[in-house]
This record gives C-alpha cells, structure tokens and sequence, in this order.
C-alpha cells in the first residue's frame, strides 16, 4: 500500500496553523519513520503536502508524546463519510457555533465523544 498525500489549498493550511513535518512526528512520538507513515496509511493521522519534501501533520493532533485521544477514531467516521484528507481538516478546524469552537478544539479538551456522533451525521 503506498502513501498518498494530498496537496493542501491555503484556505486550509491558515485555518490549521502550525504544522510538523512527517520526521518531527516520529520523534515527539518516540517512533521510527516507518511507523510514522504507517499512522498516515491507517488513517490515525491526517498528513499534507505544503511544498516540503515530506508530509506535514497538524501539531495540535500530537499531546504529550501521543496522538490526541479520539482523533483515530474522528477521522475513520469522517473518511466513512467520504471526506477525504482535506475537507476533514477543514471540518476538523473550522469553528461550529454549537461545540463552541473547532471540532480540533472540542476534541482536545476531551470531548471526542460528542465530535464523533457530529461527524456521524455528516454521513446521512
């Protein structure tokens, strides 16, 4: 299985901020690069071309050494859905009036559950 990327429009790339290159993740994460493609592959992770040699990868996905809790399982509900790579960022980091905030910000604080079940209704 290869590794498909996509390339990130501007609009997105603002919205998300600051960004990690595929290598800086493995090392936050203590993993080998290798297995740091594989959290591309296996969808833990979302990651985009912004014109460097390597994927880049939002920095708020990463908290203390580990992929923040209940993003794997937020971006297979939104891949289900048929987002790909760059609308579920956009999702991700747009504000919704109702969580308040982004659902990034929703789930960083913990309240994964609840982005979840929004991101579920996006498939009907």
């Amino acid at each position: 299985m290869t590794l498909s990327v996509a390339q990130i429009d501007r609009e997105t790339d603002q919205l998300v901020g600051e960004w990690l290159p595929l290598t800086e993740v493995g090392k936050r994460l203590g993993l080998s690069a290798g297995r740091a493609k594989q959290l591309l592959k296996d969808k833990k992770l979302i990651g985009v071309r912004r014109g460097g040699p390597e994927p880049e990868v939002p920095a708020v996905f990463l908290h203390r050494g580990d992929v923040v809790k209940g993003l794997p399982g937020t971006l297979t509900v939104l891949s289900d859905a048929g987002y790909d790579d760059v609308e579920a960022l956009r999702w991700l980091f747009t504000s919704d009036e109702s969580l308040p905030g982004a659902p990034i910000d929703a789930i960083v604080a913990g309240r994964h559950t609840e982005v979840k079940r929004r991101a579920q209704a996006l498939a009907f």
